[in-house]
C-alpha cells in the first residue's frame, strides 16, 4: 500500500465529501426539478445578471459545452432569457426563474448547512471556514509545477 501524506489524505476526504454532498444535493433538488449544477448557474445569474455566457462559465464548474446545453434547457423551460445587444448576448432570469431560485435557495442552504451544523460546534465551523478560505485563496494563486 502506498504511503499517503496528511495533505493527500485531506484532499481525498475533501473529494469524498464533495462527491457525497453533490449526490445528496442532486437528490434533494429533484423536488425543485433542478440539479446542483443548474442551481449553481441560476444562483450566479441571479447574483450577477446580466452577464455573458463566458462570464458565467468563469463562476461555475460546468464545461463550455455543458454550459451551452444547460442554458438551452433552462431557456426552453422559461427560467432564463438570453438577449442579444449588438455583439454581446447577455443572460438573465425570467420571473419564473426568479421564483424557482427564490423557492429553492432557503431549503438548499438549510440542507447544505446541516452537513456541518449537525456534527461541528460553532467554534469548529469557524475554524473550518477560516482554513477552507485560506486553501481556496491559495488554489486561485497556485501555479502548475514544471513538466
Amino acid at each position: 500500500m502506498r504511503k499517503h501524506t496528511l495533505g493527500s489524505l485531506t484532499w481525498i476526504r475533501m473529494m469524498r465529501f464533495t462527491n457525497q454532498s453533490n449526490q445528496l444535493s442532486n437528490e434533494f433538488l429533484k423536488r425543485f426539478d433542478l440539479t446542483t449544477a443548474q442551481f449553481d448557474v441560476l444562483i450566479q445569474i441571479k447574483t450577477y445578471a446580466p452577464l455573458t455566457q463566458s462570464q458565467l462559465a468563469e463562476k461555475v464548474t460546468v464545461t463550455q459545452g455543458g454550459m451551452s446545453r444547460m442554458l438551452a434547457r433552462l431557456e426552453k423551460e422559461g427560467l432564463i432569457e438570453r438577449k442579444q445587444n449588438w455583439k454581446t448576448k447577455t443572460i438573465s432570469l425570467t420571473a419564473k426563474g426568479e421564483q424557482m431560485i427564490d423557492a429553492a435557495t432557503p431549503s438548499q442552504l438549510h440542507f447544505q448547512s446541516s452537513f456541518f451544523e449537525e456534527v461541528l460546534t460553532e467554534e469548529e465551523m469557524k475554524s473550518l471556514y477560516t482554513l477552507m478560505s485560506k486553501i481556496e485563496k491559495h488554489s486561485r494563486e497556485k501555479k502548475l509545477p514544471p513538466a
